[in-house]
């Protein structure tokens, strides 16, 4: 007989009802679930995390600095293009949280793709939301590193109710499961550190992911680059814009766990050649087969 663990959930009820039952925020419940699951004191949790934060800057900070290309030259230097606009103020996306989270998550998904060192929060796919949305709004709100580090549990324990109701796996549901996860993740995180509430976490998780239900995978020549690293920073705008709305008073009208049925159930009907396979979508366009061209992979029509 498994034994059940004090702070254990598998949905978002399951979540409400433990922060309701010990009057903790999200982040404290993920911190001692992860705790007590793994047999380790609550200060080396925190310090795992920690490393975790440090790999995550120092991703962002080489990636914004970079301007070196990955080998087929499909990526790299942009979030250097991109970071250099954050104080310009004729661009429309004038704002400068944003401008520097889409930066930020271009940075690190560059990195990846220059086979850099990243943090795969959730997935590589999905790597540079994260990082994007709370180092910058951080930097904004000037949080010490204790509020950071609370976006980043409550983000891990989003993303643990994704793996378990749905998946994290784009071979599975597409890219409503790297990126779409991601920007939910980032969206929870970032109201956490707003001082919202549970439920306004889950609001903005929920408004995140029902952006993306549906979305293909179809990385050209399979490569996790391109429409992967924009959609990053795209994921991030979508991920402050929800967190805005619930702060703002804005609730979703369909609850996360019930997004996160849907996600599954289109996952199910959703064609093997839009989930990771480069069998379709953007993968199969002109530009796609030109990019098989140089892999030496079979050219799909």
């Amino acid at each position: 007989m498994n034994h059940i663990l004090k702070y254990e959930f598998h949905t978002a009820e399951d979540l409400i009802h433990l922060t309701n039952k010990y009057k903790m925020p999200i982040s404290e419940i993920a911190k001692r679930y992860e705790a007590e699951r793994d047999g380790k004191s609550l200060p080396t949790i925190r310090n795992k995390m920690k490393q975790t934060r440090n790999v995550m800057y120092e991703a962002v900070r080489k990636g914004i600095a970079s301007t070196q290309k990955s080998k087929f030259g499909m990526a790299g230097g942009d979030a250097h293009k991109m970071y250099k606009i954050v104080n310009n103020t004729s661009f429309m996306m004038g704002n400068k949280v944003t401008v520097r989270a889409m930066a930020y998550a271009m940075a690190v998904c560059e990195q990846n793709a220059c086979m850099g060192r990243i943090v795969a929060f959730p997935t590589a796919g999905g790597s540079g939301i994260i990082p994007g949305v709370l180092f910058s709004c951080a930097e904004h709100f000037k949080a010490g590193k204790r509020k950071l580090l609370r976006g980043l549990f409550t983000a891990a324990a989003i993303g643990l109710v994704i793996a378990e109701k749905a998946t994290l796996s784009a071979a599975k549901a597409g890219c409503q499961a790297e990126v779409g996860a991601a920007s939910a993740m980032a969206a929870a995180g970032l109201t956490e550190m707003r001082g919202g509430t549970v439920e306004q976490c889950f609001s903005a998780a929920a408004i995140a992911m029902k952006s993306y239900l549906g979305l293909a995978c179809d990385p050209l020549g399979g490569l996790v680059e391109v429409p992967c690293i924009k959609r990053n920073a795209i994921g991030c705008m979508v991920a402050i814009g929800a967190s805005d709305m619930v702060m703002a008073g804005i609730k979703s009208f369909v609850p996360f766990d019930e997004v996160l049925d849907a996600m599954k159930n289109i996952a199910h009907t959703m064609s093997s050649r839009i989930r990771e396979t480069a069998l379709g979508g953007l993968a199969i366009t002109k530009t796609g087969n030109m990019i098989k061209r140089k892999l030496g992979m079979k050219i799909t029509e």
